[in-house]
């Protein structure tokens, strides 16, 4: 039986994407985006949880992420987690785990995160872009 690695978030970037060109012309983005949980304790007091996720985007998606993009910006994504490991400079093996995003859709920009002013990008989706991840 096959399974299913499917991952949707809706959150706020913590960062600007931080995006490298590889050889061969490939970009590669990365950046953290928070998820926040809201729930009363015991108590009745309101307690929020923030979860920060790592997200990388490959090729085009890449390119749109650095073009439009911007901490403290709200978004919807979709995508799989990924494990993977190496080893670092003192032969330390060294483990993640990241959302590899395949589309994402701004929900607000930084602008409306800051003011109550409405903003063009509100709503604008970000296609998949049919490539193909290198793993």
């Amino acid at each position: 039986m096959a399974g299913i690695n499917k991952v949707i978030l809706v959150g706020n970037l913590g960062k600007d994407p931080e995006v490298r060109h590889l050889e061969g012309g490939a970009s590669v983005a990365n950046f953290t985006l928070a998820t926040t949980e809201s729930y009363k304790d015991k108590n009745g007091n309101r307690t929020d949880q923030t979860e920060w996720h790592n997200i990388v985007v490959w090729r085009g998606l890449a390119d749109v992420a650095e073009k439009y993009l911007k901490k403290g910006m709200t978004i919807y994504l979709e995508g799989k987690i990924r494990s993977r490991s190496w080893e670092d400079k003192e032969n330390i093996k060294r483990y993640t785990t990241e959302i590899v995003a395949d589309t994402f859709t701004i929900l607000s920009s930084k602008k409306d995160n800051n003011s109550s002013s409405g903003n063009d990008d509100q709503g604008t989706h970000i296609p998949k872009t049919g490539d193909d991840l290198p793993f």
